[in-house]
């Protein structure tokens, strides 16, 4: 009995001994964990207290170096105004300085005014006591002495003016052959021009007249679209086997008669292969254009110039001047030029340059009213050209000042190649009727006694009634029958419309 009372109560205490013992570490374990949370709340608080002054000195020290940045800036502003204010005061005074030196010279100016108002006074009395004197010693009176002293000095002017005018004859006399040579040049200078083309149309031949039925199309599709692409007028008629192509635009009339024979030979006509045989041709004539400029430059030995240049010379090709190809006349004056150029020592490559581009301007499209020789100086200009070669271009027609001895050189060649015998021509009905025609239209306003068409019809020489017309109305006279010309006739370049009024008072001596 005993020994189950033992085998039930030590297991008992033992349960409650671990009881117990268990009971007391977890107490001694919470403990310390309060006591390390307190700590970890001190040291908390400490760390926090530690922070915010911190933060209050950081904050501390911010505002007083904004308040020293800001007390900074105030002084340098403060300096700044003194400086203005001084500078202010010193305007100022120097302001008043000139006030005052102003106030003085006026003073001065009305004193030496009133000097002058007194000896006026007093020379305007001596000058009356003076001429009754010489009136008194002289026995005339102020308007005999006035007529007197005209007298003597109209003879004395008539006796200098005879003088200068002997003086200028015998010099006139003396350079009569030099100044013939020099105006024959300007004459063959300003003859030297462009004109437009009388060759304005050409025809292509046909193999039978059903052919133009084909060329026409269906409603006149073919003829449409052929003119529309190569900007011609073709014109079909009752001429056997042929149609016309017309236009004022070589390299367009080229391109259409080309394409018009390919179409013809081909057989196959309608839109689309119209299209096609244009644009190809078109390409053809564009490289054509651009191996002409450079085989010229080849030939001439010219290098370093570009592409839109060698265009613009290359179609120089299709272009005649009465009747003589403007790329060969320009190639004929680069030749020329460096041989003048060679000869009396300037730069020959300028001059060879200016004179092969002297009539580029004929081969540019454009809208601009300006001569080509204006044209073609911008262009060149535009082309980075040498300055001596865009005075050369745009001098060459004597439109301004040659301001270099390659630009006389230029202009020399050119008179030379178009003055060569059987460089140019144009046909004497044509010419005539153009100078008729100008002196028609100045001869139908009233007022006008003679005209005179010169320099090949460049020029328009108008002498008119002086009685009848003012220098006023000269000017309106000119402008308008400068308006008329321009509405009735068709001519290349420019003409110059000159007014002559002048009055002519004639005596005899018998």
């Amino acid at each position: 009995m005993l020994n189950i009372i033992l085998l039930v109560v030590l297991p008992l205490g033992g349960i409650i001994v671990g009881f117990l013992a268990r009971l007391i570490y977890a107490k001694n374990r919470l403990s310390s964990s309060e006591q390390k949370a307190l700590m970890l709340e001190r040291s908390s608080v400490v760390e926090a207290q530690n922070a915010k002054k911190e933060m209050m000195l950081a904050a501390q020290n911010r505002i007083i170096e904004d308040r020293q940045e800001f007390e900074r800036e105030i002084r340098k502003q403060r300096s700044a105004i003194q400086r203005y204010e001084k500078r202010i005061q010193q305007k100022e005074d120097n302001l008043e300085l000139k006030i005052s030196e102003i106030d003085r010279r006026q003073s001065e100016q009305k004193s030496i005014l009133g000097d002058i108002e007194r000896r006026e006074i007093k020379l305007s009395g001596e000058e009356e006591r003076w001429k009754s004197e010489l009136e008194r010693i002289s026995g005339l009176n102020a308007e005999d002495a006035k007529n007197l002293l005209m007298q003597s000095m109209e003879s004395e002017a008539k006796r200098d003016s005879l003088t200068i005018i002997n003086k200028i004859e015998r010099e006139a006399m003396a350079s009569a052959e030099k100044k013939a040579r020099d105006i024959l040049i300007a004459t063959i200078q300003r003859i030297a021009t462009e004109v437009t083309t009388e060759i304005s149309i050409t025809s292509v031949d046909l193999p039978n007249d059903e052919m133009k039925g084909r060329i026409i199309g269906r409603e006149g599709r073919n003829i449409r679209t052929l003119e529309t692409l190569t900007g011609v007028d073709i014109i079909i008629d009752d001429t056997p086997e042929a149609v016309v192509v017309s236009c004022f635009n070589p390299i367009r009339k080229t391109i259409a008669k080309i394409a018009l024979e390919r179409l013809i030979q081909d057989g196959r006509i309608h839109p689309a292969r119209i299209e096609e045989i244009v644009q190809k041709v078109t390409a053809e004539i564009n490289q054509m254009i651009y191996d002409e400029g450079e085989r010229v430059l080849f030939d001439l030995g010219i290098h370093e110039m570009k592409p839109e240049c060698i265009s613009a010379l290359g179609r120089l090709y299709f272009r005649m001047s009465y009747g003589q190809n403007v790329l060969a006349h320009s190639k004929e004056v680069s030749i020329l030029a460096g041989m003048l150029a060679s000869e009396i020592g300037v730069n020959v490559a300028v001059a060879k340059r200016g004179a092969l581009l002297h009539d580029i301007g004929k081969g540019l499209e454009t809208d601009s009213e300006e001569g080509h020789a204006e044209i073609g100086a911008d262009f060149a200009r535009r082309m980075g050209e040498d300055p001596r070669v865009v005075n050369a271009i745009v001098a060459h027609h004597n439109d301004v000042e040659i301001s270099s001895p390659e630009g006389v050189i230029v202009q020399l060649a050119d008179a030379i190649s178009a003055a060569r015998p059987g460089a140019r021509r144009e046909t004497l009905d044509n010419y005539i009727k153009r100078l008729e025609n100008l002196e028609k239209i100045a001869m139908g306003y009233e007022g006008v006694e003679k005209v005179f068409a010169i320099q090949a019809g460049r020029e328009l020489r108008i002498m008119v009634n002086h009685i009848k017309i003012d220098d006023q109305q000269a000017k309106q006279l000119a402008k308008d029958i400068a308006r008329d010309i321009e509405l009735q006739l068709k001519f290349p370049g420019k003409i110059r419309v000159t007014i002559i009024r002048e009055s002519r008072i004639v005596e005899y001596a018998r």
